[in-house]
């Protein structure tokens, strides 16, 4: 909801009812993430989407039934080969797709779900996807500090089933996770095939990740613009003020002039596991004291650019410097994938296939080589809903 977060406010601020429709578990060869979402105001306009096209018009069908009737309903969108021309992912994987209606004041969890989503502010929204009827669709929005919203309807033990969502969906809110979790009605996590279990689904919504770029080069500016495209805060650091200028890295979100070893010290609290650290310098003077520190920091990327002359010359003066094999062996240098890359712009994709391929655990051969799965579920368990609690599953043929 991230994405349509702006829209979502407005309607919500004009006290016009809506159904948000979320992508809540995907397995196979999915389009679309989990926490992807399409809404629809009572109006008929509809912003974002769940599938890239195969299945929007059946979303879309679901959320108007979902604001005339008030019910949330859990649907699942898959492929068969007995019917090829039914709505369906023609990629042949399989959706699960949470609708869930909104009516602004009625619903202090949503409602401060939103504003925070809008406002920027990191907020964990946890939203019960199957379970007893009478939770289905409770949310809660959680922050660092403080929760909005309720588990108010169910058996006594919703209380202690409340406090372990809270704590759930503030551990993922710290870790920048979206997913979904499986609690038993005493709070206890459980197996989704148990009996008697709910399932929430938490999407966390945090600031962009960081893309920090050392090196004000002409293949920095490549690699800033598609940084900005992948949706990372982008900033560009180099300690030649003469080059670190807005005017060269207009899409830049900061432009810092400072050593980059001294800028990095001073971003550590500003930095996680989806932090992504270009090194295009290659002058030794800046990377080994960069990468020495670097290195050692639970970033998600570290990948410098240079020859591979340069790369030897820097990994003996790293190792001179006391890092280990297995601090060296997190260095993606040369930096990028051998696509043959000559001008910046071919570069700058290099590198961020890279990074795309490191964060997804991808194999970074061509996807005509193989036979596998285009998509990786790695990241995001699909979710398993039980045939009781399915409106109807949708069936097509992959294409």
């Amino acid at each position: 909801m991230q994405d349509i977060a702006e829209q979502l406010q407005a309607w919500h601020a004009s006290g016009r009812s809506f159904a948000v429709a979320t992508v809540v578990g995907v397995s196979g060869s999915a389009p679309r993430d989990p926490g992807a979402a399409l809404a629809v105001d009572a109006a008929g306009e509809a912003v974002g989407s769940v599938s890239g096209g195969c299945v929007e018009g059946a979303v879309y069908e679901l959320c108007q039934a979902a604001i005339e009737s008030g019910r949330p309903a859990l649907e699942r969108f898959g492929y068969s080969d007995e019917d090829a021309f039914a709505v369906g992912l023609t990629c042949g994987g399989v959706l699960d797709v949470f609708v869930q209606p909104v009516v602004p004041g009625t619903d202090p969890g949503m409602d401060a779900g939103l504003a925070r989503i809008a406002d920027g502010t990191p907020v964990a929204l946890a939203r019960v996807i199957s379970g007893p009827a009478g939770l289905l669709g409770a949310t809660l929005a959680v922050t660092a500090q403080d929760v909005h919203g309720a588990l108010s309807v169910g058996p006594s033990t919703v209380g202690a089933l409340e406090r372990a969502v809270i704590a759930e969906a503030r551990a993922m809110l710290d870790a920048g996770r979206t997913g979904r979790i499986v609690l038993g009605l005493d709070g206890r996590p459980c197996d989704d095939r148990d009996r008697g279990t709910v399932t929430c689904f938490v999407e966390s919504y945090v600031p962009a990740p960081r893309m920090l770029v050392f090196g004000a080069i002409d293949f920095a500016a490549a690699v800033v613009r598609i940084g900005k495209f992948l949706g990372y805060h982008v900033t560009v650091c180099d300690a030649r003020p003469v080059f670190a200028t807005a005017r060269r890295f207009p899409d830049a979100d900061e432009v810092v002039v400072d050593w980059p070893h001294r800028y990095l010290d001073a971003q550590l609290d500003r930095l996680d596991g989806r932090s992504v650290l270009c090194v295009l310098t290659h002058d030794a003077k800046f990377d080994v004291p960069l990468l020495e520190r670097a290195l050692r920091l639970p970033v998600g990327y570290v990948g410098a650019m240079g020859s591979r002359r340069t790369h030897r010359d820097r990994e003996a003066k790293l190792r001179e410097a006391g890092l280990t094999d297995a601090e060296l062996a997190r260095l993606r240098s040369p930096i990028g994938l051998d696509l043959g890359s000559r001008t910046p712009e071919e570069t700058a994709v290099s590198v961020a296939a890279e990074i795309i391929a490191h964060r997804r655990g991808g194999s970074c051969l061509p996807l005509s080589a193989g036979h596998g799965p285009i998509h990786h579920d790695a990241v995001s368990p699909a979710v398993t809903v039980a045939p009781e609690q399915t409106a109807r599953t949708r069936r097509t043929h992959a294409a």
